[in-house]
């Protein structure tokens, strides 16, 4: 019988959508997705430098998990970069202890303790929720 599927815990927004090629407009690309949960795993092995145990464990995953998710991730950017694809960073199976927003109108992340109205920012209410919690 298999275990039951943990929460993977994501503590850090990505600061963009995505990427893309440069020189060729959206429209006329194809995109590779990459789940929040991957671009965690990527966040913490390559670039806060923690081991797949270490990591697996702010993710509050098993490691065979981790190194799962990890893998689907390098593959999908590998994808990307070699076809020269759009990455798209959205969606995924994930809990944070924060609030997640995007302004529409300046393009700042939020991080809050509590859900907001408005950006900090420009005082925007064009705010996008970027999380999994309940919505306002």
């Amino acid at each position: 019988m298999p275990n039951r599927k943990r929460n993977r815990r994501i503590t850090m927004p990505p600061q963009m959508e995505g990427y893309k090629p440069f020189g060729i407009p959206m429209r006329e690309l194809e995109s590779v997705f990459l789940l929040f949960e991957e671009f965690e795993s990527i966040r913490l092995t390559d670039y806060e430098n923690l081991t797949q145990e270490e990591a697996a464990e702010k993710m509050n995953i098993s490691r065979p998990t981790f190194t799962r998710i990890y893998e689907k991730a390098r593959k999908n950017i590998a994808k990307a970069f070699v076809e020269g694809k759009a990455i798209v960073i959205k969606g995924g199976d994930y809990i944070t202890d924060n609030y997640w927003y995007k302004c529409k109108d300046c393009n700042e992340t939020m991080v809050t303790l509590k859900p907001a109205d408005h950006c900090r920012t420009c005082d925007s209410n064009n705010i996008l929720p970027l999380d999994n919690k309940e919505t306002l």
